[in-house]
Formats: C-alpha cells, structure tokens, sequence
C-alpha cells in the first residue's frame, strides 16, 4: 500500500511580495506620521531664561483644532514672573487680566481673522523673571481657541517623565542663575520701551502680511502632510506594481 504525502505548497513569490509592499507602506506611513505629531504643539522660543532678567518669548503654532482654524491665545503667566508685557503685532487684538499687583495673570491674543490650520502664527511678550525662579522650569499653559472646539497645551510632565510623551505639553521655560547686572539692565531697558508701546488693550489692525511673523508662512505641519502623503503614494504603487507582476506570472504558468 502505497501512502501518498503531500507537501506543503511555498507561498507564491506574488503573495510574498505584496506582504512586503503592504509592511513597507506601513512603516513608511508610520516614520511620515511622527514629524506631523510632534510639530502638533504650541511651542516658545527661547526655552531658557535667566532669573532676574527679561526675554521676550515667542510662542508659535502652525496648525488648528482638528483642522479648525485658531480665533485666540489664552496664555497664563505662572508664579515666578514679576511682569509680562504683551508685545503690539498687527493681526492681533491683546486683553489682560491682572492680579491685586497688578501683574498679568492671563493674556489673551484675539485674530483679527481666524489663523486657518497648516499656516504659521507668532505672538510675543516680555516676561520679566523673578530671582527666586533661579534654577527651576516655568510653564506657560496656553488654552488654543479655534472656531469650532478648543485645545489646552497644559500638561506638564512629572519628575523622571519625558515630556515628549505628553500629548499636550505646556511650553516650558528653564530658569537659570540670576544673569549679570548688564545684561539685567539692557532687557530691562526694552522692556520700559514696550510697556510705553502696549498702553491700550487692543493691537494694530494691521494686515498681517505685514508682521514680521507672517502667518502665511508655512511650518513643519503642511511639510509633515506632504511626506506622508507621498509616502502612501509610493506605498500603493509599490503594491500595484507587485499585484500586476502577480497575475502575470500566473498568466505565464497557465
């Protein structure tokens, strides 16, 4: 009696090759997708101060609520600050609320016209820092209103916490020693020259094309898009070309 084995059959090269295309589209799509997250924030620039002295801070975004397009800046000043002067830009509209010192305690940056998702904005102020923030991290959180739905950049990481894993992280400021007496005396020079500018609440209804930080230049959010975009492209013409190679081997065999 004869017994008759069957052995298993290898997989198609066809069938092997599209799972490769299919992981490849994958992994492509993945590696374009991290860029566009993590320029998802509201960041500030500079990141570090010294205490006893006044920077002007940046604070830019590039993108919406889910696409909405951004009708304001709510940014809360934090203990450690002696004084935050917000900064007259045309295209924007400057309220503050203030405590029984009569420091700010919140300021709120209004667009003349909603800043549309995937454009580039900037909004500045002078933030005096207190010797007693010496050696620690000050964070600004920033409540991003859009015309439909709102974010809160507000979360702070805890120690031995990377902050890289918050999905919305407060943009951070690092204090250091208290700087020279010079360099004190020049930020707070410009800083008088600014507090003489934002007498009023409300900024120049200038175009914004016109502002040093021109929102319609493009950030890492609409090149993030294009990347990704074109990494699913290539990944479903890669699979194209294997499905097509595919039949026309089997075409071939029959």
């Amino acid at each position: 009696m004869t017994t008759s084995r069957t052995t298993p059959s290898p997989i198609r090269p066809a069938r092997r090759g599209m799972r490769l295309a299919l992981g490849a589209a994958a992994g492509l799509a993945l590696a374009v997708a991290a860029p566009l997250a993590a320029s998802a924030h509201v960041h500030v620039d500079p990141g570090t101060a010294s205490a006893g002295s006044t920077e002007t801070l940046t604070f830019a975004f590039s993108h919406g609520c889910d696409g909405s397009p951004t009708t304001a800046l709510v940014i809360d000043i934090p203990e450690g600050v002696g004084n935050a002067t917000p900064i007259v830009q045309g295209g924007w509209t400057i309220s503050r609320d203030s405590g029984a010192d009569g420091i700010p305690t919140q300021v709120t940056f209004t667009s003349d016209t909603p800043v549309e998702d995937g454009l580039k904005a900037t909004v500045s102020m002078d933030v005096l820092f207190d010797e007693s923030a010496a050696d620690t991290q000050l964070a600004f959180p920033v409540t991003q209103i859009c015309a439909e739905g709102e974010t809160a950049w507000a979360e702070i990481a805890e120690e031995g916490q990377d902050p890289h894993d918050l999905e919305s992280p407060a943009p951070v400021v690092a204090v250091g020693e208290v700087g020279s007496a010079d360099d004190a005396h020049g930020h707070a020079a410009a800083d008088g020259g600014n507090v003489g500018a934002d007498g009023g609440d409300a900024a120049s209804t200038d175009a914004r094309s016109t502002d040093a930080g021109d929102a319609a230049s493009t950030d890492a959010d609409p090149v993030a898009r294009w990347l990704a975009a074109g990494g699913l492209v290539a990944g479903l013409a890669a699979l194209v070309i294997v499905l097509v190679r595919g039949r026309v081997a089997k075409a071939d065999r029959g």
